[in-house]
């Protein structure tokens, strides 16, 4: 315990609450987030590929009693009623292929009474963020294709307005919407199709792909793993350092130790090559004495010789 006193230093617990509270928000919110769109993505895209080969359904069967169900959403349908005059409203922060644009949002109202959003398209903006004039929906009856949507929601804040002489919503929730216009409205709307009557820009249908929803949520969940890993990693390392440094205090204030006695080397043993004894020839044993007699002969002056030794010396060449 005592190894990790230094993580109750400010500086440590500032860095493992803001890993902590990473890690929590990668696992409750933002990996959630992702994957709940990737969610919402692939059920959009079931719905759009159950309803591209299937035939257009009268609305009144998906409209009774509290109006169509997310099941039904996409769902083609053929309408029959009246456009409800001078009810035009817009939808701000719009952006179809890429570019800003207004949508335009007119009630239509069926024979049994209901009334019902159509989406009838998209308006470009003049001006900066000016809304142009909307051509006016088709007066008396008419019978209408499109596709069943359902309500956006809305967020706080967000309220409808009146701007430019014109009513503009953020969102398209038919709730919002009603009690804004002071209209009993079905729950949902009807987005256009093509050449429809009072149709503006089509509004082209989302792409079945499913995004990258699914790899941002697998992201974030794996940065939520690395983060509290990586605060361990520090750790370990913080630890080791500190090991080194106690280890190397330690042995600077130990006295040294002496260094233990070389033993002396043991003395080679001495070979002794035995000498051949000298061999003395008989000539050498023979003629040492009379050498030895030389020698003490020549020591001494010689005697003079006498008148016959001196003749015999002459004959033998004693003197050569």
């Amino acid at each position: 315990m005592r190894r990790l006193t230094f993580l109750l230093r400010p500086g440590w617990l500032a860095l493992a609450a803001v890993v902590a509270g990473f890690a929590f928000m990668c696992f409750t919110v933002l990996a959630p987030w992702q994957l709940g769109k990737n969610t919402r993505t692939s059920e959009r895209n079931g719905l759009l590929e159950q309803s591209i080969n299937a035939d257009a359904v009268p609305i009144d069967s998906l409209i009774v009693g509290t109006g169509p169900t997310p099941q039904d959403e996409w769902r083609k349908v053929v309408a029959t009623g009246t456009y409800v005059p001078d009810s035009d409203l817009l939808v701000r922060l719009r952006s179809v292929e890429d570019a800003p644009a207004y949508e335009v949002l007119t009630p239509i109202r069926f024979g049994d009474g209901q009334t019902m959003l159509v989406n009838r398209g998209y308006v470009r903006p003049v001006q900066g963020t000016d809304a142009p004039p909307i051509p006016a929906a088709p007066a008396g009856e008419v019978t209408l294709q499109g596709r069943i949507r359902m309500s956006e929601g809305t967020v706080v804040g967000k309220e409808p307005i009146n701007e430019a002489g014109a009513k503009q919503v953020y969102f398209i929730d038919s709730g919002q919407i009603g009690l804004f216009i002071g209209t009993d409205l079905v729950n949902g709307y009807l987005q256009l199709d093509e050449d429809q009557p009072g149709g503006l820009g089509t509004i082209p249908l989302p792409q079945l792909d499913a995004g990258p929803y699914l790899s941002y949520g697998l992201q974030w969940l794996a940065f939520g793993i690395m983060a509290p890993l990586g605060l361990a990693y520090f750790v370990r390392a913080e630890l080791r350092e500190r090991r080194k440094a106690r280890d190397a205090t330690a042995a600077a204030a130990a006295p040294p130790e002496e260094a233990p006695a070389t033993p002396a080397p043991e003395p080679e043993p001495t070979v002794t090559t035995p000498t051949e004894p000298e061999v003395q020839t008989p000539s050498d044993d023979f003629q040492l004495p009379a050498r030895k007699g030389l020698l003490k002969k020549s020591k001494a002056p010689d005697a003079p010789l006498s008148e016959s030794q001196a003749k015999l010396a002459d004959r033998y060449g004693r003197n050569r």
